[in-house]
């Protein structure tokens, strides 16, 4: 699916050009000729980047984007402008721009900077759907620390918590002893020598209590996996 671009500016020719050239790069393009009509546009489509003139008629460029960011979208916004104070940079960056371009621009920038904060949101949301990790029937949230298998959630300790962060970043691989040590309890680990069985056997109880399979395996003479039987 292309990526949908908005572009509002009151000037007939750089709307013209920006379409024509946006199209070719392989993106959507919607125009809108002033601050008013762009907004309702804006509200309307949730495009994947606005960019956005400064002075136009019936709303300049600050309002749209205090509204778009009053409205919670954290669509990328790039601002044109034939200013360049100092000043006018600054209050459009407050209000919540992403990035300033000062007119008259050369367009192979301003289709670096597209690619760049289209590339900066992919990562963002990569960076987000990464707080959840899955494997099989089972969801680890980075974020509330809450586990779920089929549904179920289930309550972990810390450690415990942990100890199957790291078999959920390492699926199907297996993990001796001492990597597991030293990643859950740190090289200078004094404490009891079977407290890794002990939280293993904790771990595996938790897991299979609603009768799930058990999927943190014992490798003989080479330590645990997760992966189903």
């Amino acid at each position: 699916m292309r990526e949908h671009i908005l572009v509002i500016d009151d000037d007939d020719k750089i709307t013209s050009m920006l379409r024509r050239s946006l199209a070719f790069e392989g993106y959507s393009v919607t125009t809108a000729g002033n601050g008013a009509e762009g907004l309702k546009q804006m509200m309307a489509m949730e495009p994947n980047l606005l960019i956005l003139d400064v002075m136009m008629p019936q709303m300049d460029g600050w309002e749209v984007c205090r509204r778009v960011r009053e409205g919670g979208s954290s669509v990328p916004i790039l601002m044109l402008t034939a200013k360049d104070e100092v000043a006018d940079r600054v209050r459009g960056l407050d209000l919540g721009a992403d990035d300033y371009l000062v007119k008259p621009f050369a367009l192979e920038e301003l289709l670096a900077r597209v690619r760049s904060l289209l590339r900066r949101r992919g990562d963002a949301a990569a960076e987000m759907k990464t707080n959840r990790i899955q494997y099989e029937e089972l969801t680890l949230d980075l974020d509330t620390r809450e586990v779920f298998r089929a549904g179920h959630s289930i309550e972990l300790t810390t450690k415990e918590f942990e100890l199957l962060h790291l078999f959920m970043l390492n699926p199907k691989r297996v993990l001796s002893r001492d990597t597991i040590m030293e990643k859950i309890w740190g090289y200078d680990y004094s404490g009891e020598s079977n407290v890794l069985e002990v939280y293993i056997a904790l771990l595996r109880q938790k897991l299979e209590e609603k009768g799930g399979k058990r999927i943190i395996q014992t490798v003989r003479g080479a330590g645990y996996v997760l992966r189903g039987e």
